[in-house]
């Protein structure tokens, strides 16, 4: 055999004896971009990393200014920039103050950043501040329509918004979220932009692992566990995903896009329900999900299009699983798991 070929297939059993396959560059998958640590590497650094992989879609949480001038000249990657929580109520109060806060987070970076997405609040819905979601989403939207800039405005909501989801087609939301979330989706239905919705099956798998098996939590079973009139679901993510859905159409909005603004899965924290080897495996599983196209039972003719949580551990995150959501070690780069080549 020639050595070169003899090497090559050498490293394929590496990589595959290293948690599984591992996902090849230019996925069509984002990352969440998360700061809440002391030991992360510089912005330019993880931008660096990001091209490396094929990271097209990045999400940070607010304007941070060193990540978005990291950013810069780097337009093949589609930033989602989030609106922070604090500074809900003062925009909501004021157009004007809407239209600083664009034009001093936002206006600088437009030139040669790609900014798809700003998301006004992050999980605030249903809550005390969840009323000041709309008339923020509202005076941006007339504000980038006004110049025509190509920037979606929407809100990053959790599966907490449902009060009811086993079997998906029961998913309701509950009486907060109908009061609250209602009135924001059927404003993005106007013009189809998607709500972004946080999902994490590992959450109830953690809370039921007795009922709910670790195949069905990690899209690793082949078949049907849930069957649902017609619907038949291999997995939970798809039954979660599904489950929002249904509760959207109770409320009147149909086919709105849904975009998975975060999913994930711990590889430390939590004993064996958190193993790098379980992690692998479901991140994984999204990953191809995202790169097949392949949509869920109830839109299977729409792809599932989502960002993973996170790049890195974030040591300054509540201790436990919050802090090994990463896919990297901060402090030297190197991944947890195999899960991007290189």
């Amino acid at each position: 055999m020639n050595y070169s070929v003899f090497l090559f297939f050498l490293s394929c059993i590496v990589l595959i004896f290293n948690y599984g396959l591992v996902t090849t560059a230019a996925s069509n998958v984002g990352l969440n971009y998360g700061l809440l640590g002391d030991n992360l590497p510089p912005p330019s650094n993880v931008i660096t990393l990001y091209k490396s992989i094929g990271i097209t879609k990045v999400r940070i949480f607010d304007p941070n200014t060193e990540v978005l001038n990291a950013l810069r000249g780097h337009r093949d990657i589609k930033v989602t920039v989030g609106v922070r929580d604090q500074d809900l109520a003062p925009l909501a109060a004021s157009e004007d103050a809407v239209k600083a806060w664009f034009a001093t987070n936002i206006e600088p970076y437009l030139a040669d950043v790609n900014i798809a997405f700003i998301t006004v609040g992050n999980e605030v819905i249903p809550g005390p501040i969840g009323p000041q979601v709309l008339p923020v989403m509202t005076s941006l939207t007339h504000l980038v329509k006004s110049r025509n800039l190509p920037i979606s405005i929407s809100t990053v909501v959790s599966m907490g918004n449902l009060g009811q989801s086993y079997p998906p087609s029961a998913g309701m939301f509950t009486s907060q979220a109908r009061e609250q979330l209602t009135p924001v989706l059927k404003f993005l239905s106007q013009t189809s932009t998607p709500i972004l919705v946080n999902i994490y099956p590992y959450f109830p798998y953690a809370t039921d692992p007795v009922n709910i098996h670790l195949d069905y939590a990690i899209s690793k079973s082949k078949a049907v566990v849930v069957q649902d009139g017609p619907l038949g679901y291999s997995n939970l993510f798809d039954a979660m995903f599904d489950a929002f859905l249904w509760a959207m159409e109770k409320e009147g909005v149909k086919g709105l896009p849904m975009v998975v603004s975060e999913t994930g899965w711990p590889s430390a924290g939590n004993g064996d329900m958190t193993t790098p080897l379980i992690a692998a495996t479901y991140n994984r599983n999204f990953v191809k999900r995202v790169d097949s196209s392949k949509g869920t039972p109830k839109r299977p003719n729409s792809s599932v299009d989502g960002f993973l949580f996170a790049t890195f551990n974030e040591n300054q995150k509540p201790p436990g699983t919050e802090q090994n959501f990463g896919l990297y070690n901060p402090v030297d780069m190197k991944p947890i798991y195999k899960l991007f080549s290189v």
